[in-house]
């Protein structure tokens, strides 16, 4: 079941990708085929086949987890800014996208690449399995490469939950409402993936399957969202401003 939860995730962001592109071509929000573009990039990063290819003719070094890492971040951080602005939570907004919010994200990114410099180089070892075991010095680091990988996601998603799930109160069209709580459902299982890299081992197994699930989410209630922007623009309303695609 592991195996399939990442194929699973890349059918999503793909196919959420390709519907965007009528819309990109014509300029109309490409921010969202952004998105769903990187969370693609991610989906196929994460996926064992496509990530030793790649990794291999990076130099197999695990630079492509590196990349991954880089990529969920900067695809979470589009995803809020998004939601923040759509959603209207200002304070919010600025925990992410203001002078703090860059300035948390420069600090996560800043460590991320410093404890993977500092490990010894390992061969290509898809989902970073074997790499702790590779030297005493990376199984000490392991656990900071993982606090920072997580530790970013985890602060926006507690920093985008008061917003979203005070859209799934408000008196907004269903289609909003239930993308709120979709991406309420993936902030939640985001900062879940991150309590699961510190517990115990039969509890960690949970892990896989609860990230997968946060990026489904999060794609989900994106693309919910969004049809409830064309449905309005079909009926001639101009929706509001968390519908605007």
């Amino acid at each position: 079941m592991s195996e399939v939860l990442p194929w699973i995730t890349l059918v999503v962001c793909a196919g959420a990708a390709l519907a965007r592109i009528p819309s990109a071509l014509r300029g109309v929000n490409p921010t969202l085929f952004f998105i769903f573009l990187l969370a693609t990039a991610a989906a196929v990063l994460s996926i064992e086949q496509f990530y030793v290819a790649i990794d291999r003719a990076l130099g197999g070094l695990n630079i492509a987890h590196l990349l991954l890492r880089l990529v969920v971040f900067a695809t979470i951080y589009l995803i809020a800014v998004r939601v923040t602005k759509g959603f209207g939570a200002p304070d919010a907004h600025r925990m992410i996208a203001g002078r703090p919010g860059l300035v948390v994200l420069a600090v996560f990114c800043a460590v991320l690449v410093a404890v993977f410099l500092l490990m010894d180089h390992s061969a290509t070892s898809a989902g970073f399995r074997d790499v702790a075991g590779a030297s005493d010095r990376n199984e000490a680091l392991m656990p900071y490469y993982w606090a920072a990988a997580r530790g970013y996601l985890a602060y926006v998603a507690l920093a985008l939950l008061p917003a979203l799930l005070r859209s799934v109160r408000e008196k907004l069209p269903p289609l909003v409402r239930t993308g709120a709580a979709l991406m309420a459902a993936g902030a939640a299982a985001t900062v879940a993936g991150f309590c699961l890299e510190f517990a115990p081992l039969r509890l960690f197994a949970a892990a896989p399957a609860v990230n997968n699930g946060a990026v489904v989410f999060f794609i989900s209630g994106l693309v919910l969202v969004w049809l409830a922007r064309v449905k309005a623009a079909k009926h001639g309303s101009h929706g509001t401003s968390s519908t605007e695609g």
